[in-house]
């Protein structure tokens, strides 16, 4: 990870809940120490400082959203409330999610249609409850790229995303592949959107409200990710090689994308989001 991106801190309260979680059973892939010891290293490059962590490999294979079946879709639900239920009280360090809606006024000073729909989403944000049962520490990003599945069910890792949040935050990015742009269940994968559901609630609460919220949290996704990219796109080149423009296209069409997704949801808001 560039340091200039997150600063050595960060990274290593994300390994110590790795290794927490992994050291009490649960299916997280652990860091591996260094010969000092630490479970992160910061390494001097020529790009600039790098901090790194090494974990230990995930056994299994990586399943895609076409190779889901609804006894898979339930393990993965099962797996992240197991992960939220596990991880209570390791939150020593961690941020809370959405910082980055704070920067949407500067960043996008002139665009006042998505300014009023971020205000609108992050109002509703902070009238949610954060009572334990809705509110602790999430993965971040608990999508199918980011484990590896055996018979008993997947392994998780990637947690560069840890924070403190609500659990329906949580669910509303892992379960994206199964729902259309604002959260809801897609049709084609209503069957597997449930058997992940099922699963979930078989370990740990997640009721009617949190239920109605995954369009909510879709938008503040949303937002948040399109404060990420326009960091990342920066400022153009004078000359930049060709798979560096293409880069920059793809990712002017996702920031296209999150900015039409957060005023949709916020236009949604009247009309019974709650």
């Amino acid at each position: 990870m560039p340091g200039s991106c997150r600063g050595p801190e960060s990274l290593a309260v994300v390994a110590e809940l790795m290794a927490r979680l992994s050291d009490g059973g649960s299916a997280v892939v652990r860091p591996v120490a260094a010969e000092s010891g630490a479970l992160t290293v910061t390494v001097a490059t020529g790009l600039g400082a790098m901090h790194a962590m090494v974990v230990e490999p995930a056994p299994g294979a990586e399943v895609e959203v076409g190779e889901l079946t609804e006894s898979r879709a339930r393990h993965w639900g099962q797996a992240l409330a197991r992960l939220h239920r596990d991880a209570a009280g390791l939150d020593a360090g961690l941020p809370e999610s959405f910082g980055e809606l704070q920067d949407v006024g500067e960043l996008f000073a002139d665009d006042a249609e998505l300014g009023g729909a971020t205000a609108r989403l992050a109002d509703m944000m902070s009238e949610l409850p954060r009572c334990e049962d809705r509110w602790g520490v999430v993965h971040g990003d608990f999508e199918l790229d980011n484990m590896a599945w055996e018979e008993g069910g997947p392994i998780a890792y990637d947690f560069d995303e840890a924070a403190l949040s609500w659990y329906a935050a949580d669910v509303a990015f892992a379960v994206r592949d199964l729902t259309d742009h604002t959260g809801r269940p897609a049709a084609a994968h209503r069957a597997l959107f449930d058997a992940f559901l099922d699963g979930y609630r078989g370990v740990r609460p997640f009721d009617d409200e949190d239920l109605g919220r995954l369009p909510l949290f879709a938008g503040l996704h949303a937002a948040a990710s399109l404060v990420r990219i326009t960091r990342a796109l920066g400022e153009p080149a004078r000359q930049e090689p060709d798979w560096l423009s293409e880069l920059r296209d793809d990712l002017t069409d996702m920031a296209r994308t999150r900015r039409q997704l957060v005023i949709d949801v916020a236009q949604e808001v009247g009309r019974g989001i709650r």
